[in-house]
């Protein structure tokens, strides 16, 4: 398995993994979407996105965005994205993403890599524990969700 940078040739591959990925959260199929949100984020530098590659297609991805911490003065990620296809999930590809995605944070002198996840999706909780992640409960996450029509 290579993990790579995404070319814009991934382009088809990964918007149909981004597809599944939100098909897994409950959202309706929607490739052509899929592909523009993908296709922007590359166009506009606004996220970096790692794929695994066996060779015949890609089966995985992660995808990354840039923040910063002012407190520590520093960068820092936010891995927002993470899927691998249902037929190749025993073999270690997604470790091997997130392994990737902390080699990348090191290389770029971040503070630290956070992410979310569904309090039911417990195999990733189990995956992100063994990569020494830890849940943080010294701060509180407030968010507010609006609708559609309110933009």
């Amino acid at each position: 398995m290579k993990i790579r940078e995404f070319k814009i040739d991934d382009l088809e591959q990964v918007s149909d993994l981004l597809n599944n990925y939100r098909i897994f959260y409950g959202k309706e199929s929607d490739i052509e979407s899929c592909n523009k949100f993908i296709k922007d984020r590359y166009d506009n530098n606004e996220s970096k996105i790692f794929v695994a590659d066996n060779g015949e297609e890609l089966v995985g991805f992660v995808q990354i965005y840039p923040v910063f911490s002012t407190v520590s003065l520093q960068r820092a990620y936010i891995l927002n994205d993470l899927y691998v296809s249902s037929n190749s999930r025993t073999g270690g590809v997604g470790r091997q993403l997130i392994e990737k995605t902390f080699e990348y944070a090191r290389k770029n002198n971040a503070r630290y890599v956070t992410l979310e996840t569904g309090i039911d999706n417990t195999k990733a909780q189990s995956l992100y524990k063994k990569m020494d992640m830890k849940v943080d409960d010294s701060v509180l996450h407030f968010s507010r969700t609006f609708d559609i029509n309110e933009i």
